[in-house]
């Protein structure tokens, strides 16, 4: 008898291009399987793509490299039949007499047939639809069972213009099918248009009745201390006799180490008619206060574990289903004040700082690593929401699942883009897919997949554009809110009373989440569909804080600049890709920077805008060469992309109510609107995302020079205070002030007062600030924030000769090792002159956060510790408790030098350790979790740094600091 549950089926697949193959599918998987990778067989890539897997075999160039792309064929070019191939597998299952077994294929692209030991299924097109096929009947007697699938690509793939464009021709836009991948302004065009098993493969066994797509929702009363969970289940009884069921819902959470506890256990009998599929809804579970899920930066994201298991009498268990569930509520409207959409968690308001979302890979080599990779670098960035961009991808499970881990809200966009759906240039598909019953299946189907996610915080039916009428129609009424999630002027109906007067929330498709008919429609943008989101492009800092900058309440896509590191540019284009730009003098004063070919087909942005905005790299001095352009694009991200969430979050509440930048990363290796990059090293811009994305951050209002205090949390922070000091080149302290006795309320922004320098005398043409909001009982800091600022109509040039000072260094680390994962504390210290008496936060110890990356409120109180001693000893013990072997104590490393002043712009890299090292090899290990890098120390200041990291096996790490004083080569500290 097989076991109950589902198998996934990701290795041992083999693919051939389908007119290399001479056998049919019911040869393949009766007399003549494949043996292994023999021509024209090659080992597969499921999930992924056809492209995934020619790349993998290299048997194309590597389209992430170079001008590579251009060498392997488009399907525009080679006909739908060249990208058309088979995959193979096989698998064990034997089943007992009473059992059945399910393939599932969670998606595929765009429409196949399915082989199983010579039976022939069909799976229908759409790109966005499960597949679950009973094959119970044809499985082989001897468990061994050979599976071909022959997988086509999208009906209509298009061609791609010689000028480009925003997917292409926009054909694509006829299927039901993700559209970027005919290229757009920050992707070159995708040579197989995603073609194939691109989603989960599984095998599942039930008994006799199967459980399918149960719905839970929780309603709250009461201010949220009576929580009600509601589920609904579809049932499958696949017998040929009524089958006696019990049904039980049990939802736990988890303690310490496995320990879990049983929060409610729930028994029903049900009978199910043969061969019928009914829709059981079970007694609404009551709690009391529960733990409430939060979006990242507003608290913990508690989740509890619910399953659902049907026994059948005479059977036993039968089938089980089981998922994540937070207890929390969404809700939105149109803010009066700004014109905006505000949204609510659980009742509090919440000021959206987020980013667009493409998809994590363009040869959709999607895995559980890189989705926790990428969702938890949104969390490290402070960002509380993503959005799924309608050209992209309905994300995938596993996607939403971290996002629920480290509470990310999520807008998911259907597959309506205005580029190719109506608005495009050419004029494209004005009535969108050619099949709207498919797109509806599809949408439906999506919804299913997906809404059990807490993360899950909206619907939106396209990308700057409606969808058609009757499907717009349609999705409107499907995705009606339930009367618990609509808005409400007075308090809630008593769930004694709306039990009888309402359906079960659990029965609707969602009912739970709004739904926006386009991402520049009600309360985004200007709320009308005008194209009135942006700008994309390099923007003068100050700008972002003045009146006229952007006009509405919420903007759904504001971009800018996005050069990764040296490093990467190296590892992903050949020498000739190494040639930075001519920067090109005009004759109205301004720069015009010209690219290197390779650097234009990466879609790169430059740093300045003629007529507008002074090439930002240049205000350092020309650089010299591709280290040096990248040293100075970070200066200039971190900068850009701090200034654009410091000047949103000034006018928090008041002229904003959110913003979404465009975007926080590339599925490809592009060179424009990105955080970190495809291979996952982070941007300057992200540290400077993090820094202003603080729930309580000190910040300097570019354009009035006040200082300001955002507090987003939902309580009074008091007795607290702001330290302000500006340092010059030469190590002096021209400027200290205190501002004490704060009190700041929550959800609130405060202006603390005018920064005085440099009105003040004789102030210099380049110098630094550093704020620090902090417990005024122990010293403790709540917000840091550094700055480096030049006089008005001034540039930073002063700092080319600042590099060769020689700013003493103390490093101390400390590291823990479990398997192939290393946690490392950095302390660093600026030796160059011992802390002054008067400034009382020098060794900068941080008020304690959860370990999720929320504030601790509690910890906000004063812990009567003058040192931070305790503090650090606590992570230690809670570092050692998970790391159960521990390196050889403290190691300290120092840097030499004679001068005094700043250490400016340190960044710490982990590299692998290799005696064989090759010029220009690249060995960074990625990625890396860092609490804080390219961060700047002034003199007598320390600060830590936590490092985290897996390493490959028989690898040993090295970490490497470098900085704008520590550029040749960089040290390495550990």
């Amino acid at each position: 008898m097989a076991e109950i549950g589902k198998t996934v089926l990701d290795s041992g697949w083999f693919a051939a291009r389908s007119s290399e193959v001479e056998l049919t599918g019911t040869q393949l998987t009766t007399t003549h399987p494949p043996t292994g990778p023999t021509s024209p067989w090659m080992e597969a890539v499921v999930p992924g793509t056809v492209l995934a897997t020619l790349v993998k075999n290299k048997v194309v160039a590597d389209p992430f490299y170079g001008l590579d792309n251009e060498m392997i064929i488009d399907i525009a070019d080679s006909g739908r039949e060249y990208y058309t191939f088979w995959f193979f597998t096989k698998f064990q299952c034997k089943l007992s007499g009473t059992q059945h077994l399910d393939l599932n294929f969670r998606a595929i692209n765009y429409s196949a047939e399915l082989y199983l030991n010579g039976h022939k299924k069909v799976l229908p097109k759409g790109m966005f639809r499960r597949h679950s096929l009973d094959v119970t009947d044809i499985l082989n007697p001897d468990g061994v069972n050979l599976l071909a699938v022959l997988v086509h690509p999208p009906d209509h793939p298009g061609s791609i213009p010689p000028q480009g464009g925003q997917g292409g021709d926009h054909e694509i836009g006829k299927d039901v099918a993700t559209q970027y991948v005919e290229g757009w302004d920050w992707i070159a065009p995708v040579r197989d248009r995603n073609t194939g098993i691109w989603d989960e493969v599984s095998i599942s066994v039930t008994g006799p009745v199967k459980i399918i797509d149960p719905h839970l929702v929780s309603s709250f009363f009461d201010r949220y201390t009576r929580v009600y969970l509601h589920a609904t289940t579809e049932l499958e009884n696949r017998s040929a006799w009524v089958a006696e069921c019990s049904l039980d819902i049990q939802v736990t959470t988890e303690l310490e180490g496995s320990l879990c506890l049983m929060e409610h256990l729930q028994t029903q009998h049900v009978s199910i008619p043969p061969g019928a599929r009914i829709q059981y809804t079970f007694p609404q579970l009551f709690f009391y206060k529960p733990n409430l899920w939060w979006p990242n930066g507003m608290g913990k994201q508690s989740l509890y574990n619910v399953s659902i298991t049907v026994d059948v009498k005479g059977y036993g268990e039968s089938d089980s289903w089981g998922h994540l569930l937070g207890f929390r509520k969404i809700e939105s409207h149109i803010d009066s004040a700004t014109g905006g959409r505000l949204f609510k968690v659980n009742g509090q308001p919440i000021f959206i700082r987020g980013g667009n979302w493409i998809l994590s890979d363009c040869l959709l080599r999607l895995s559980k690593e890189r989705y926790k990779t990428d969702i938890k670098f949104h969390a490290d960035m402070n960002l509380n929401m993503i959005r799924c961009w309608g050209g992209g991808l309905a994300e995938r499970p596993e996607f939403y699942h971290y996002c629920d881990v480290y509470g990310l809200l999520v807008w998911q966009e259907f597959w309506i883009t205005g580029d190719v759906d109506g608005r495009g240039i050419p004029v494209s598909n004005p009535n969108g897919p050619l099949d709207h019953a498919l797109f509806m299946l599809c949408a439906r189907d999506t919804v299913k997949l997906l809404r059990n996610h807490p993360s899950l915080a909206l619907w939106v039916g396209g990308n700057e554009q409606v969808p058609p009428v009757d499907i717009n129609t349609a999705l409107k009424n499907d995705l009606k809110l339930h009367p618990f999630f609509e808005n409400h002027s007075g308090n809630a109906m008593p769930v004694e009373e709306s039990s009888t007067a309402f359906k079960d929330p659990s029965q609707y498709l969602d009912g739970t989440r709004i739904y926006i008919q386009g991402s520049m429609w009600d309360g985004f943008a200007n709320g009308k569909g005008d194209f009135t989101d942006g700008p994309y492009e390099i923007q003068n800092p100050e700008d972002f804080f003045k009146d006229g900058f952007y006009q509405y309440g919420f903007n759904p896509e504001v971009g800018s600049v996005g050069m990764p590191v040296a490093a990467t540019i190296r590892a992903t284009m050949p020498p000739e890709g190494w040639q930075i730009p001519l920067f090109k003098k005009l004759s109205n004063g301004y720069t015009e920077e010209v690219p290197n070919p390779i650097w234009t087909y990466h879609k790169y942005i430059p740093y300045s805008k003629p007529g507008k905005v002074h090439d930002q790299i240049e205000l350092y001095g020309t650089p010299t060469d591709l280290d040096d352009f990248c040293l100075k694009a970070q200066l200039v991200n971190y900068i850009q992309y701090r200034a654009l969430l410091e000047g949103w979050t000034s006018r928090m509440w008041s002229k904003y109510t959110g913003v979404l930048i465009w975007k926080t990363q590339n599925p490809w290796s592009g060179l424009r609107g990105q955080f970190y990059d495809h291979l996952l090293d982070q941007t300057a811009g992200f540290y400077g995302c993090r820094c202003a994305a603080e729930p309580i951050h000190v910040q300097l209002n570019l354009a009035t020079y006040f200082i300001e205090v955002v507090n987003t949390m939902s309580e009074e922070l008091s007795n607290v205070a702001i330290e302000a000091s500006v340092w010059d080149l030469e190590g002096a302290c021209p400027y200290y002030k205190v501002f004490d006795k704060l009190s700041l309320p929550p959800k609130k922004v405060v202006a603390i007062s005018e920064l005085k320098y440099p009105k003040s005398k004789n102030p210099k043409p380049v110098y630094f600030v550093l704020l620090k909001l902090y417990h005024k009982s122990n010293y403790s800091i709540i917000s840091r924030n550094f700055y480096w600022l030049h006089l008005p109509g001034g540039d930073y040039k002063l700092l080319e000769p600042y590099r060769n000072k020689k700013i003493p260094l103390k490093i101390t680390s400390k590291t823990f090792i479990k398997g192939s994962t290393y946690e490392i504390e950095m302390k660093v210290q600026n030796k160059s002159r011992k802390p002054d008496p008067k400034i009382l936060t020098f060794k900068n110890n941080y008020a304690s956060r959860h370990d999720e990356g929320d504030f601790d409120m509690s910890s906000l109180e004063p812990i009567h510790d003058e040192t931070g001693e305790k503090q650090r000893a606590g992570l230690f013990r809670r570092l050692y408790r998970q790391f159960s072997r521990e390196t050889d104590g403290l190691k300290v490393a120092e840097v030499n030098g004679p001068d005094t002043g700043v250490a400016f712009f340190l960044n710490f890299s982990i590299h692998a350790s290799k005696t064989d090292h090759k010029e220009g090899e690249d060995t960074r290990i990625l990625p890396v979790h860092y609490s804080d890098n390219y961060f700047s120390l002034v003199p007598g200041e320390e600060m830590s740094i936590n490092i985290s990291f897996q390493v490959p096996q028989g690898v040993t790490p090295r970490v490497t600091l470098k900085g704008w004083n520590y550029h040749r080569g960089g040290h390495t500290v550990l």
